[in-house]
């Protein structure tokens, strides 16, 4: 287990580095972030994605299930001296906006379409809209699933957080190894659930169809620009020959960021 994963003011501070590095400029092509600008975060954690924003002086709202995340959240806006609206709550249980004052110009969704399982997946993105002005923008950024690490295995204790791929082993195997390096069961209940929940590029792009979703823009990244924050390692976007690899492509994806509009 990586020590980001224990110490989450740590964890806060990178992904707000991040997102102040990359997201807003990534974004400002397709949409004004002003102090105007309401942004709405789902699966927010403790709200290092949503910082920039609330320092740029965007009306910010994130919402996650967990209670803790929820609290650390307040915690950190509060030293930080930003203001924000924290909810902690199921987000395809959340009251529907009554108006268009209450809706958002962006929805940000990082790190979480791949822990929502299947059978949720099209109910998430139906009760998304709602939630959208009319010309709103979502981004959804999200790893792979049979890229080296797509599994979230650098979550568990010793070798098997450093292992590539097992992810992609038979359930048996998978847990008899992360079992063995001394990882218990809430590990690895919650290793299978990402597997069952696992997402591709493939996958993700048929739900936006599906669900009647525009694209507006796709980057497919070999070095996922948060890796500058966690390893030093410097942002590698596919070229488009790589990137047109069906199937293929993710096992070398370690991120892919789209922009949706409905």
């Amino acid at each position: 287990m990586q020590e980001r994963h224990q110490n989450r003011k740590q964890y806060f501070n990178e992904l707000a580095n991040t997102s102040r590095t990359f997201y807003i400029d990534y974004l400002r092509p397709e949409i004004e972030i002003s102090e105007q600008t309401r942004v709405l975060e789902i699966g927010c954690g403790e709200g290092g994605n949503l910082l920039p924003f609330a320092e740029i002086g965007c009306q910010v709202t994130g919402i996650d299930l967990s209670e803790t995340r929820i609290a650390q959240a307040r915690e950190f806006f509060a030293e930080a001296g930003q203001k924000a609206t924290f909810l902690s709550q199921n987000f395809i249980l959340a009251e529907k906006p009554a108006t268009d004052d209450e809706r958002f110009d962006l929805v940000l969704i990082h790190d979480v379409i791949e822990h929502i399982e299947k059978p949720y997946k099209r109910e998430f993105f139906e009760h998304i809209r709602p939630f959208l002005k009319p010309n709103g923008l979502i981004f959804f950024g999200f790893p792979a699933w049979q890229m080296p690490f797509g599994g979230h295995q650098q979550i568990c204790r010793g070798l098997a957080g450093k292992l590539p791929f097992i992810h992609l082993l038979p359930n048996p195997l998978y847990k008899a190894i992360v079992r063995a390096c001394g990882n218990g069961d809430n590990c690895v209940n919650e290793l299978l659930s990402i597997k069952r929940a696992r997402m591709s590029i493939e996958h993700f792009e048929r739900l936006c169809r599906d669900g009647g979703y525009t694209l507006q823009r796709r980057t497919l990244w070999f070095i996922n620009p948060h890796y500058q924050q966690k390893f030093g390692l410097t942002p590698r976007r596919l070229n488009a020959f790589l990137s047109s690899l069906k199937y293929l492509r993710n096992f070398y994806t370690t991120s892919a960021f789209y922009l949706l509009r409905p």
